[in-house]
């Protein structure tokens, strides 16, 4: 495309930061921290959750590689995608087990270029939301298919029928074989997790149980099935009833979710936090958000390092173009002080091993945009910021310094 190239983007790493090699280890957790042969781990990445769609067209596939190839050229090596798109347009499940083999190839296209770029991929695997489907579209396909009487989306989370579909999901994602390389997804160490839901929230039960129980439930069938890779929830860092005094960091209301309950699972591997001041806090003044900002981050990261002792990832976050008082400067101020604080804790061991945010698009793709995108080669300032923090990032990746044994890590 004109203009791509071997163009160097302003904020380039320049060669003092690379992607994290991606070979057949698969990481590991030893406490609070992500371990790959024998040394910690820490990310800068993104979320694109558009990747399979395009990559599904051979006539734009190419935005695929170039948002890996920019993305690549700063140093990132995480991107967290969608495996799914149930129904409706372009879907990959085209009703329950039933698939899509074209946007199949098109995510075994962005898992074999993903590989080729050094970058890990986090496999989300159903959207709470109505966006590509959800768990609105597996409650109708249970009273389409099934002969289910039912009343709410929440009933995704306990119906039988509902969960059996989602667990042939489940099978169908991990035992795939990949159309280009060969691998089975649940062999394939460019895979650093799955994901269960994107932002699941269960309103209709605030006690938590609902939720709580199908987390368990659904871990487990991941886990039967796959032993190699990391498992996360999906979930956006809300407090629930396990421990109520912490349910003053909530921006003001509960989704049914506990961060502590849930991320306590034996089988969930870490925790994740969203982030979204201006929708959650709406209202608020700039210092008042940036305080919430503040207080959500060094809550979930204490509550990591000193009572889940998992790591932590903030798997989301961003500033929408669309908002009141936007400028690309309080964007870049937003990621740098997000960056630098993830650094600080990985810095010091702890729990917090990266963040990537929402999200990066590649050029001409502004009807698929949300407010919250980012074009690196065409936001030179944003890009600088983001490259700094993968070269910071890169050198604990790459220093001797923190390969340590598993006593050291011990508190």
């Amino acid at each position: 495309m004109p203009g791509k190239g071997n163009a160097v983007l302003k904020g380039d790493c320049k060669g003092k930061c690379h992607p994290s090699t991606i070979n057949d280890t698969f990481v590991e957790t030893r406490t609070h921290h992500f371990m790959v042969n024998g040394k910690p781990l820490y990310f800068n990445g993104f979320n694109a959750y558009w990747l399979m769609c395009m990559a599904s067209d051979p006539s734009t596939r190419v935005k695929v590689t170039d948002a890996f190839q920019e993305s690549s050229k700063i140093g990132m090596n995480l991107v967290r995608t969608w495996a799914f798109s149930d129904g409706g347009n372009k879907p990959l499940q085209t009703s329950p087990g039933f698939y899509n083999e074209d946007m199949f190839k098109g995510l075994d296209f962005v898992i074999s270029e993903a590989k080729k770029y050094g970058i890990h991929l986090i496999l989300s695997l159903v959207n709470n939301w109505d966006d590509f489907g959800g768990k609105k579209q597996y409650v109708q396909w249970a009273r389409d298919h099934g002969g289910q009487y039912l009343n709410s989306d929440d009933d995704f989370f306990t119906n039988v029928v509902v969960k059996g579909y989602y667990k042939n999901h489940l099978k169908t994602i991990l035992t795939r074989r990949n159309s280009i390389t060969g691998v089975d997804y649940k062999d394939d160490s460019t895979i650093f997790a799955w994901e269960l839901m994107n932002e699941p929230r269960c309103q209709s039960d605030l006690s938590g149980k609902f939720l709580q129980e199908w987390i368990v439930e659904m871990a487990a069938e991941i886990k039967s099935i796959d032993k190699n890779h990391l498992l996360e929830i999906g979930l956006e860092g809300f407090y629930g009833e396990s421990m109520p005094e912490k349910k003053q960091n909530n921006p003001g209301y509960e989704v049914g979710t506990d961060f502590i309950t849930n991320n306590g699972v034996n089988n969930v591997d870490f925790a994740t936090i969203h982030l979204y001041p201006d929708q959650w806090v709406p209202g608020a003044s700039d210092e008042a958000r940036a305080k919430f900002v503040e207080k959500w981050i060094n809550a979930h990261i204490e509550d990591c390092d000193s009572i889940l002792r998992k790591p932590l990832l903030i798997a989301e976050f961003g500033k929408s173009s669309w908002s009141s008082g936007y400028t690309v400067e309080a964007r870049d101020e937003y990621f740098g002080g997000i960056f630098n604080t993830a650094y600080e804790s990985a810095r010091n061991r702890g729990s917090c091993s990266g963040a990537t945010f929402w999200q990066v698009m590649a050029e001409g793709m502004d009807n698929w945009g949300d407010g919250y995108q980012v074009v690196l080669d065409q936001n030179p300032s944003t890009a600088a910021i983001i490259a700094k923090q993968s070269q910071r990032i890169s050198s604990l990746n790459s220093s001797t310094n923190l390969e340590f044994s598993p006593v050291a890590v011990e508190k």
